[in-house]
């Protein structure tokens, strides 16, 4: 894990930084339906899972820029720049209804992403822990797939929320409209490091990369 501290006097974002963790201490949260009829039409036929190529896909995004790989570190008050962030996502045990957490590597490069992927969500179904561990995986973001339902809307409250920094980020079920698969996708981002144009373009460069995956499976 390596990072950077972030002189605020020299944040190209200094005014609305301060403005949101000192004035308006807040977080956004935005949900949007992306297409996602190209990534579900390439997983059938190459024979992948549509999750972990999705998890890739973000995990990517999310690691393009840096306004989405800042966290404050509570212990210090510092706020730090990642040089990369991780998923840690979420395997839902049906006989007992729990939840095991899956810390999984991001790699640009997509087949190691995913072989490793495939690991480690195999072993999460094997140890059956909750395993949720924040003091030692700072940099990692949170990535939650609700599977039973394709919803509209959807929040995230944190107590002193506006001191958490990283990508909070739910995904439903997707559905056929009008000849195209749409999936409900939230991004929850502290307002001090993102702003609605950031938050846009997680979507935006989803589906762009959704678009481009065809030449990686």
């Amino acid at each position: 894990m390596n990072y950077k501290i972030i002189d605020k006097d020299k944040y190209y974002r200094k005014d609305i930084f301060l403005h949101f963790t000192q004035d308006c201490k807040c977080s956004v949260s935005v949900t949007h339906r992306i297409d996602v009829t190209e990534l579900a039409d390439k997983s059938k036929r190459s024979g992948t899972k549509f999750y972990i190529n999705f998890l890739y896909l973000l995990s990517k995004v999310l690691n393009s820029r840096e306004d989405y790989r800042m966290q404050n570190f509570y212990e210090t008050g510092e706020t730090v720049l990642f040089d990369k962030i991780n998923p840690a996502h979420y395997i839902f045990h049906e006989d007992t209804e729990t939840f095991t957490t899956v810390y999984s590597e991001y790699s640009e490069d997509y087949q190691i992403f995913y072989k490793e992927c495939e690991k480690d969500i195999k072993k999460a179904k094997e140890t059956r822990e909750y395993g949720l561990d924040f003091q030692n995986h700072k940099n990692w973001f949170d990535a939650s797939y609700l599977p039973w339902i394709s919803y509209d809307s959807l929040n995230i409250e944190l107590p002193d929320g506006y001191f958490h920094f990283l990508p909070i980020i739910n995904w439903g079920s997707y559905k056929k409209e009008n000849g195209k698969i749409l999936m409900p996708l939230t991004v929850r981002l502290n307002h001090a490091a993102a702003d609605g144009y950031l938050i846009s373009k997680v979507f935006t460069m989803l589906e762009d990369e959704i678009q481009k995956l065809r030449e990686k499976i």
